[in-house]
């Protein structure tokens, strides 16, 4: 039976994901800011086919627990067979309107908490022989996108970090997914950052005519259980990352006529 660990898990992709886990029969230990919402998730889960659900709110805003956090997640069942890093925050302001507190706020979130998450996990999963680590990046992270310079910026450093990580502790046992999405119908945006901190408060319409959380989970699900790399997770919109891969002049030109949101 497997111990399965999700961050951002009250909603959207995390969510789905906990809910397809459950129906696995996993164990799962769900965190996210809301200890509300995750009750309802877990209770959710429960249903779905979970034998055991830990709940452990926590605001990745703030990194001086984290340590603890890792312990009792550790402890809720033994060990942990994988993680999930999906908490994140995203942004919708130029360049000149992201305050350098903001860009902070959003890596915070975004990239150093998955690091020492994953930093803290590390030797647990090597000294027990292994386990799977998978990590929420975006197709922001593969090429800069209109309105998201600090967002953009953390899901790159994602990449340099948990690739790097694969290639020194792989002959441990460790596995590492970079999960890349594109648009699916979450509420990301509609607490994305805007002018001054405040939520943006709308939903982009390219997320929602995205894929749903559900069918995104059985896609990133599936990859894990397969240990794949990378998995890229979307619609039409995913052929920007090969348009970048082959054509980078081209993709920056499609980049600049993008409608910000």
């Amino acid at each position: 039976m497997q111990s399965v660990w999700i961050t951002g898990a009250s909603s959207g992709i995390g969510r789905a994901c906990a809910l397809r886990y459950a129906a696995d029969g996993a164990r799962l230990i769900l965190t996210s800011s809301s200890r509300e919402k995750l009750d309802a998730v877990a209770a959710q889960c429960r249903k779905a086919g979970s034998p055991q659900v830990n709940v452990l709110p926590y605001n990745f805003q703030k990194l001086d627990a984290v340590e603890t956090l890792v312990a009792a997640a550790w402890d809720a069942f033994g060990g942990i067979d994988i993680v999930m890093l999906n908490a994140g925050i995203s942004q919708r302001t130029t360049v000149e309107d992201t305050s350098m507190d903001m860009v902070r706020q959003i890596m915070e979130v975004n990239y150093f908490a998955p690091v020492a998450i994953a930093k803290a996990l590390l030797p647990l999963m090597v000294e027990r022989g292994g386990g799977n680590i998978a990590v929420t990046t975006s197709i922001a992270g593969r090429f800069g996108f209109p309105l998201r310079c600090g967002y953009s910026s953390s899901k790159f450093a994602l990449y340099g970090f948990f690739e790097t990580l694969q290639a020194e502790y792989y002959d441990k046992g460790i596995r590492v997914t970079l999960v890349c999405p594109g648009r699916v119908q979450t509420n990301i945006s509609l607490y994305a950052l805007d002018k001054g901190g405040k939520p943006h408060g709308k939903m982009d319409p390219g997320q929602a005519g995205g894929i749903s959380p559900e069918k995104a989970a059985r896609t990133i699900v599936r990859a894990i259980a397969h240990n794949k790399k990378e998995v890229l997770v979307g619609g039409k919109e995913l052929l920007m990352v090969y348009i970048k891969r082959f054509f980078p002049g081209l993709c920056a030109a499609l980049a600049r006529k993008i409608k910000p949101q």
